[in-house]
């Protein structure tokens, strides 16, 4: 009998790394021209197929990231990025603990819906203890409680024509020159895709300033401008995955501030930037065109993959 073909796993950094050889004439003189060419964003665009199309033919869709004992958890969890959101709605929350908190959950769902922090931990939970990875090159080991993406997806039900689930944050990474906006409700702006910072209580700040980002605006003050925040998006494959989950605990207490309290999104399969922190609503979408600048979150507006596979 033949013996069966065995395909290895890919590592986890892998196919980022392949990716970058596409992007290799880039580097070879005059790489601004070319990336921002025509020619050049198909090059990049061509990059982030290829990652996306290997790892999901590779992994099935309920294709787990490893999960690791207790014992392994990293003694801190290193919180980079947003640490301290400035955005005074915030802080109000904040100050009270979440109280007041309410998470939207609305676009193209049948069945809006408004979940204060108390209805998401009355809903069915999952823990997991997986690794971070950031595309810093660091690492840590947390274990996550929080309420599957899926179960929030089916209580609203999809319309037949959604495709993408974005998540609307609560910390300004900046302002847009020009008027000024009621920071009353955070969940709300002007342009609700262009919200919040980069994620998971690492990713946000730090994963962009690794790419040579700006850092964002050191105070909540609308005066300067419209508030520009974080968002980020997926698809509804990696949103029905088993292990993309709303997590309001860390390490079995509840989510620090500095970790993206009160909820961020863990979709263990892609990379820091992706786990959105301070999520304050969840909006299902056709396409992403109409949100932000278009490229799914705010640091792929600003050149990042928006497929992070890992």
């Amino acid at each position: 009998m033949r013996p069966r073909l065995q395909i290895p796993r890919p590592h986890r950094r892998g196919f980022l790394t392949a990716a970058a050889g596409l992007l290799g004439v880039s580097a070879l003189g005059g790489c601004d021209r070319f990336a921002a060419s025509p020619t050049g964003q198909r090059t990049l665009k061509l990059g982030e197929d290829a990652n996306m199309f290997v790892q999901r033919l590779l992994l099935t869709p309920a294709s787990l990231a490893k999960e690791f004992p207790d014992s392994e958890i990293s003694p801190w969890f290193k919180p980079n990025g947003t640490i301290d959101p400035p955005d005074r709605a915030y802080k109000a929350l904040a100050a009270k603990r979440f109280e007041g908190f309410t998470l939207r959950v609305d676009g193209l769902v049948e069945r809006p819906q408004s979940l204060s922090l108390a209805d998401l931990r009355a809903l069915p939970a999952r823990t997991q203890t997986t690794r971070h990875d950031c595309v810093e090159g660091w690492s840590a080991i947390g274990k996550w409680t929080g309420v599957p993406l899926s179960e929030l997806l089916q209580r609203a039900g999809l319309k037949p024509n959604a495709r993408y689930v974005v998540f609307h944050c609560a910390d300004t990474m900046e302002y847009a020159e020009g008027g000024g906006e009621d920071e009353a409700e955070p969940d709300k702006t002007a342009n609700p895709g262009m919200q919040s910072r980069p994620e998971g209580a690492e990713n946000q700040a730090s994963d962009s300033q690794a790419a040579g980002a700006e850092a964002p605006a050191a105070e909540g003050d609308e005066s300067q401008g419209t508030p520009i925040r974080y968002y980020e998006s997926i698809d509804l494959t990696d949103a029905y995955h088993p292990q993309t989950i709303l997590a309001y605990d860390l390490n079995g207490a509840a989510l620090p501030v500095s970790n993206g309290a009160p909820l961020r999104l863990r979709v263990e399969r892609q990379l820091g930037y992706k786990q959105a922190k301070y999520i304050m609503r969840i909006e299902v979408t056709e396409g992403l065109k109409g949100i932000g600048e278009g490229g799914g979150g705010y640091w792929e507006d600003r050149g990042y993959e928006w497929y992070a596979g890992i």
